[in-house]
């Protein structure tokens, strides 16, 4: 069973940084996609990034390109989200989620069928 725990959530100022883990278990030969999508309150969840586990090919959101990186370490089944240059639009919970099994599309939320359970960011003005 795949399980996905986010950390490094927390409270920043704006124009501050922030580096989000997704800690993964139960990853196997037909998992595809680990990514991080977001949740600000009253809006709809969105996608922020997602990384191929094979080969590591990279997806972002437009409003993230050149301020958030997510890169992987293998050896720990580990999936990171660096977030520079934060700014108020960026509050949200945080979540990481996988896709196993499926073909991985990018940031489309309805093909990843493993979630976490979010962790808070919060970027004041």
């Amino acid at each position: 069973q795949v399980q996905l725990v986010e950390s490094g959530g927390g409270s920043v100022q704006a124009g501050g940084s922030l580096r989000l883990s997704c800690a993964a278990s139960g990853l196997t030969y037909n998992s595809n996609c680990i990514g991080w999508f977001r949740q600000a309150p009253g809006k709809e969840r969105e996608g922020v990034a997602t990384i191929f586990v094979s080969g590591g090919r990279t997806v972002y959101a437009d409003f993230v390109k050149g301020r958030f990186s997510i890169s992987q370490d293998n050896v720990k089944n580990t999936v990171y989200l660096q977030m520079n240059s934060l700014n108020p639009e960026d509050t949200g919970v945080y979540y990481c989620a996988h896709v196993r099994g499926r073909i991985c599309t990018g940031l489309d939320s309805t093909t990843y069928n493993y979630w976490g359970q979010g962790t808070q960011v919060t970027v004041s003005s």
